[in-house]
């Protein structure tokens, strides 16, 4: 019997076709091979899946619904846009559907301290509140423009209980928040858990953060065809990492259905102005896997940009490079101003306000109902945007309706 493409990737050395893998200093190797094994463990144990079914359920509220956007379809004047609700999951968005998974799996391995980066704070958010949950410490490495852009969450990390490290070089965004905690969990991997935030990282993360990702398309999947008797045409998700995109991408993999992904144009396409790795980039090993990453001239992690934190990221989980490589996916671009108007568009015609990551999905969609006015577009609204509210209507002024 062939087996299904989640059965067959990544690889046991976590490969998805040439890109993954595991590149990390010796130092690390114990405690990445430590984390592997407890996984491979405890993704087929009945009492650990039990236990995150009933935290999913009586504590994150889900299932999530999916809804359809009938004004926004009727905008658009084409095809008809539905929405996978993850803003409306726990703390405002996606990310705890793995956060909380990841500390289940920290108290297993007897460590004390879960730890990580954040870009919007929204995975932040999300492990400040699974240690609160699971008893555990929380350190959130975060750059200092990211604080400053994302103040509420770092309010609601610091209420939560967790530690925020601000990162000051570089461009003082996600990706020196990334080397920040990696070079901080060195010297802490004995009783700390990194709770890597994307599907990124080395293996096993790219494989785990999937697979507990996967219930946002499981879910979906299920409730769509309830809606429609069918299954949607396209899957619409914003790449960053990219662990919003295969949450929803990995039920429909092995289905005749287009998952589009989207990547931040940010304010052009000159080195430094986008983040646009997929389209941009090439092969490059960065942060502990190989995967496509934008380089500047001396081959190393470009400058990127875009007016959401969280999707300002030189490269893209290894996965969806290989998703793009071998035609499954079809990889697309929003840029700042298209996911701004995406912004005010859906809070003032759904009374949905988006998170801007989230933002460029739905201008994505918008575009893809007009050109498509037959398609069904099922779109991972992945988070909330009460984050962005006082950054957003201070550098862009409220249209009137």
């Amino acid at each position: 019997m062939e087996k299904s493409y989640l059965e067959s990737y990544p690889d046991k050395n976590g490969y998805f076709g040439k890109y993954g893998g595991a590149y990390i200093p010796p130092q690390l190797e114990k405690a990445f091979e430590e984390i592997n094994e407890a996984y491979d463990k405890l993704s087929k144990s009945h009492e650990f899946l039990s236990e995150l079914k009933l935290i999913r359920k009586h504590y994150q509220g889900r299932p999530t619904p999916v809804y359809y956007a009938k004004n926004l379809s009727e905008y658009c004047g084409g095809g008809q846009i539905y929405f996978k609700r993850e803003d409306l999951n726990h703390t405002g968005a996606h990310k705890l559907n793995h956060c909380m998974a990841e500390a289940l799996l920290a108290k297993y391995l007897g460590k004390t301290k879960i730890m990580a980066e954040t870009g919007a704070g929204q995975h932040g958010v999300a492990l400040a509140t699974a240690a609160a949950y699971f008893g555990l410490d929380c350190e959130i490495h975060m750059g200092e423009v990211d604080i400053e852009k994302e103040h509420p969450n770092v309010v609601r990390m610091q209420i939560l209980g967790a530690k925020v490290v601000p990162v000051g070089h570089g461009l003082k965004t996600l990706k020196e928040a990334v080397d920040s905690c990696f070079e901080a969990y060195i010297s802490q991997s004995d009783t700390a858990l990194y709770a890597i935030g994307s599907v990124v990282g080395p293996h096993p993360f790219p494989k785990m953060v999937r697979d507990f990702q996967r219930v946002v398309g499981i879910e979906a999947k299920e409730q769509f065809f309830e809606m429609t008797g069918k299954l949607p045409d396209n899957c619409v998700a914003c790449i960053g990492g990219g662990s919003n995109a295969m949450g929803l991408f990995s039920a429909f993999i092995d289905d005749p259905v287009k998952l589009h992904g989207v990547e931040p144009l940010g304010i052009g396409t000159k080195l430094g102005q986008h983040a646009a790795s997929l389209t941009f980039g090439e092969e490059g090993i960065m942060h502990g896997f190989n995967s496509i990453m934008l380089k500047d001239e001396k081959g190393e992690p470009a400058p990127v940009y875009s007016v959401g934190s969280g999707i300002d990221y030189p490269s893209v989980g290894p996965e969806h490079a290989h998703l793009s490589q071998i035609g499954r996916t079809i990889v697309g671009t929003c840029d700042d101003a298209d996911a701004i108007d995406a912004f005010y568009k859906l809070s003032q015609l759904e009374g949905i306000i988006p998170a801007l990551e989230s933002a460029h999905a739905v201008a994505y969609a918008m575009k893809l109902a007009k050109e498509n006015p037959k398609d069904s577009i099922l779109v991972n609204l992945s988070g909330r945007g009460d984050k962005d509210i006082d950054f957003v209507v201070e550098k862009y002024p409220i249209p009137t309706k």
